[in-house]
């Protein structure tokens, strides 16, 4: 029964890797994959050794003595527990989401544009990428990457050069991501989950992830793409809403305010981000309905039938595809963990594995945190970092899940389809797969490779 399920599961991470190939979304072999594993374990309950209790971190001693009703009562409440976990990732991303469509109702982001007054080639790929790599630690790697796309878009007109330029948001946003427990999902995840703090993963990884940025945009200036001046374009002159500058600080505050709540009350993140979700939407609210008695608006393009409630808007326009895809992941890998296969592979690194620079204080190896980065440029990164919270009992702030959040964030830029925000960025703007593996690809390794032993030489100074 277990090669069974961890065929299953071999089959649904292909489907996820070959989104583009078969052109199916990778939600569907997600949430089928996770539903035919739970099936599994269910059916052949009775068939396992082992069973791992998730919150001790431990094997359930004496399980293959339990009658069928224990083992399935214990399943139950895994399943439950697993769920709960879950949820509190998916809850947490629906209201950062919503946040930042409320802020987009607002055209917030159009402001961003005003602060780009140079036509130096070489001086907007520096302003991109350090926009992209602090934007992205606050309101998520994806969504600065779509926000910073967008503005491009508007600023160059020629396609050849923009690819440039998106190549390189795409490397400087998933750094900006690492070090920022709300700037990628991998790190939401480990944040939730207990095992980084914040103040530590900024201390651990700002350094490391700025220089995975900077090295990739300085060896970037010197390339022929970024040399002279963009031509003078007649600018269309666009009608932002007057609250747009407002509602961009109260949503970006309202974000990075939900750490500082978690601190404060030792309360679940996603409790902090509900809190700023209603703040945001009491003033959204009140700024619609001033702005449709001032401007006699009746609805806005982007909002068909959202009655005018920029609250009701901006719940129709979030990514649910990607929350499923989240829920199908993570549960298809508790599945596994459940069953203790994730803690038998993790036993099997630390005895097998060799020892490459500073330890850990563990047998496990800084080769294989490297591998999980590359890894992640092939294979989404959220399901290897749900593999690694099951595999690895260290404890808050293990130098092993610093790397791991480095690794996981950043590796994914080697690839266009590695990592998010090199997906949306592909889709809008029809970036070909060889076109970015020959062009960018060597600048994000380069990138990648820097900040490792940036963030192995921090580790070595600080212990």
């Amino acid at each position: 029964m277990t090669a069974l399920i961890l065929l299953v599961f071999f089959l649904g991470y292909l489907g996820i890797t070959l989104e583009h190939s078969l052109k199916l979304d990778k939600l569907i072999p997600a949430l089928v994959m996770m539903a035919v594993c739970w099936a599994l374990v269910a059916v052949g309950i009775d068939h396992f050794e082992n069973w791992f209790d998730s919150s001790q971190h431990a094997l359930v001693e004496g399980f293959k003595a339990f009658t069928t009703g224990e083992k399935t009562h214990l399943m139950e409440e895994t399943l439950l527990h697993h769920l709960g976990k879950t949820a509190e990732i998916l809850v947490f991303l629906m209201g950062a989401m919503t946040i930042v469509e409320i802020i987009d109702y607002f055209d917030g982001f159009q402001t961003i544009k005003s602060f780009i007054k140079t036509k130096s080639k070489k001086k907007i790929l520096w302003i991109f990428s350090f926009l992209a790599f602090f934007l992205s630690a606050i309101i998520d790697n994806l969504t600065a990457t779509i926000v910073l796309i967008s503005i491009l878009q508007k600023i160059i007109h020629e396609r050849e050069t923009r690819l440039w330029y998106a190549g390189l948001i795409v490397i400087a946003a998933n750094a900006g991501g690492a070090w920022s427990p709300i700037g990628d999902v991998t790190t939401t995840m480990l944040w939730i989950g207990n095992k980084v703090s914040t103040a530590m993963l900024i201390e651990m990884l700002f350094i490391p992830a700025l220089v995975c940025m900077a090295v990739p945009a300085f060896i970037s200036s010197f390339l022929p793409a970024f040399k002279g001046d963009l031509p003078d374009y007649e600018d269309d002159v666009e009608e932002l809403s007057p609250y747009s500058s407002t509602m961009l600080y109260l949503g970006l505050g309202a974000i990075i305010f939900v750490p500082i709540f978690k601190v404060a009350t030792h309360l679940p993140p996603y409790m902090g981000m509900m809190l700023s979700l209603g703040i945001v939407g009491i003033f959204a609210e009140i700024y619609s309905r001033m702005e449709f008695s001032l401007t006699n608006v009746t609805d806005k393009s982007h909002a068909p039938g959202s009655n005018n409630s920029p609250v009701h808007s901006s719940l129709s326009r979030i990514e649910l595809r990607s929350i499923l895809f989240f829920l199908g992941i993570l549960m298809a890998v508790a599945a596994l963990e459940s069953i203790g296969e994730l803690f038998h592979f993790a036993s099997w690194l630390k005895t097998n594995t060799p020892m490459l620079g500073t330890e850990f204080h563990t047998e496990i190896s800084d080769l294989v945190i490297l591998m999980l980065g590359f890894a992640s440029a092939v294979i989404d990164n959220v399901p290897l970092v749900a593999a690694s919270l099951g595999m690895f009992s260290e404890g808050l702030d293990h130098e092993l899940w610093h790397f791991v959040a480095y690794s996981a964030g950043t590796g994914g830029s080697m690839l266009i389809i590695g990592s998010a925000a090199g997906v949306v960025a592909m889709g809008m703007e029809k970036i070909d797969f060889f076109w970015y593996l020959k062009n960018v690809s060597w600048l994000a390794l380069l990138g990648f490779l820097s900040g490792a032993g940036c963030f192995i030489f921090i580790r070595i100074f600080l212990t």
